[in-house]
């Protein structure tokens, strides 16, 4: 039997491989993660068995769908377009991968340390039994028109408040979304700490904050007293990481 070589490349794998495979600069332009850190992602999805190729569509294009809506605010009619699959599709394949995406931290977020007796850190040192620090960060958002006033924060952005716990080494430990712009740190922290499954603070251990939040049992805050500024700023640089790291 005569074996004949497959000449002819489909239009979404050629669409894939303009996307991912020209450049770094390419695919932190449309994907906004580049070729590496989309590799992973997608090796992450497909080997915790969250996100799986089917008969025509493969994971990496799945992600890339997913990537391009989030990262572009792209509507389902667009990306319909530009991946050559039908809305239903799309639509059906988004929600996959973003129930994945959501499953993982379990695996992205660290596990909280205290800082130990003999640290020799300077800047951590003088924290025995912290876990790290916490802060708000703002990030920019796309609303309806009616509801841009809940959204709006003191210097007049657009945006969600986002509460960010990290550990010394700038590792995310908590993570809670979704309030307005408008909401105060302290209250999205009575929320984290109220809600099922939300942050919690060891007897004995405690996180850092600013002047945003109150000292209560587990959360110490006005460190510049002290004269330990560095811990403050921890997740605002964190924050400011990921940012450099998928800007275009």
């Amino acid at each position: 039997m005569d074996v004949y070589p497959i000449t002819r490349i489909s239009d979404q794998v050629r669409n894939l491989h303009r996307l991912v495979a020209f450049s770094d600069d390419w695919c932190l332009r449309n994907l906004q993660m580049d070729r590496n850190a989309f590799g992973r992602l997608c090796y992450m999805l497909e080997e915790t068995g969250w996100v799986k190729s089917t008969k025509n569509v493969t994971v990496p294009e799945q992600v890339a769908m997913f990537l391009t809506i989030i990262s572009h605010h792209k509507k389902n009619c667009i990306v319909k377009h530009d991946f050559m699959r039908s809305g239903r599709t799309v639509s059906n394949h988004f929600h996959v991968v973003l129930h994945a995406v959501c499953k993982l931290h379990t695996v992205l977020l660290a596990k909280p340390t205290p800082i130990a007796d003999d640290c020799l850190d300077p800047c951590w040192k003088w924290f025995k039994g912290c876990l790290g620090a916490l802060d708000g960060t703002f990030i920019d958002v796309r609303v309806a028109e009616h509801e841009k006033g809940r959204y709006r924060t003191r210097k007049g952005r657009v945006a969600v408040n986002v509460l960010g716990v990290c550990n010394p080494n700038m590792q995310f430990i908590y993570v809670l979304s979704g309030w307005e712009g408008s909401a105060t740190d302290s209250r999205m922290l009575r929320d984290a700490i109220h809600r099922d499954g939300g942050l919690r603070v060891p007897n004995g251990n405690y996180y850092l904050c600013d002047n945003g939040y109150a000292n209560a049992e587990g959360f110490l805050t006005h460190t510049e007293e002290y004269g330990i500024t560095y811990a403050n700023g921890i997740v605002e640089r964190a924050a400011a990481k990921i940012s450099r790291s998928s800007s275009t």
